[in-house]
């Protein structure tokens, strides 16, 4: 059985001043209607049905908002324990508060959310029946490691994904 909240099946809406603007038919999907409030949420009706089915213990996320009220929310319908962690102040209370009414453990870490997305790797590393919603499934690039600069599509600061 699959993990939904009702996710998906947002409306188009139509851009009519755009439309105008471009010279064609524009239409928008809102996916503001998922039941987070996020596009996050398709992804992760799959991932945590997923991680359900295997038997993993919990999950656990880096977020900056939407993937943290979208893990909590999906976490939560599988009976599964979430661990949330966030940059401290950097995410809306909103979200946090959707974080909260879902029964998640919230972390706020000191840093950014690459320290947030480190941590959480450790602890998948250390855990690893446990889900880790990855961001960024690519490498860390050699180029940026050496130099702090990188020509990947003119990235620049401490990380640069590049495709495997």
């Amino acid at each position: 059985m699959a993990l939904t909240l009702g996710e998906g099946g947002t409306p188009l809406l139509h851009a009519g001043r755009l439309s105008e603007r471009l010279g064609a038919d524009v239409w928008l999907k809102f996916e503001g209607a998922n039941p987070t409030g996020s596009f996050k949420d398709r992804g992760m009706a799959l991932a945590v049905g997923r991680a359900a089915e295997r038997g993993a213990p919990g999950v656990v996320c880096a977020s900056t908002g939407n993937t943290a009220a979208s893990a909590a929310a999906y976490a939560a319908a599988a009976g599964l324990p979430a661990l949330i962690l966030i940059p401290k102040g950097a995410v809306a209370r909103g979200k946090l508060a959707q974080v909260l009414a879902a029964g998640a453990e919230l972390r706020e870490l000191e840093g950014s959310f690459t320290d947030a997305h480190l941590e959480a790797r450790r602890l998948g590393e250390h855990q690893p029946d446990r889900v880790r919603r990855q961001q960024h499934p690519q490498r860390r690039c050699p180029e940026l490691q050496r130099r702090r600069r990188c020509s990947h599509r003119g990235k620049r600061g401490s990380y640069c994904w590049q495709e495997n």
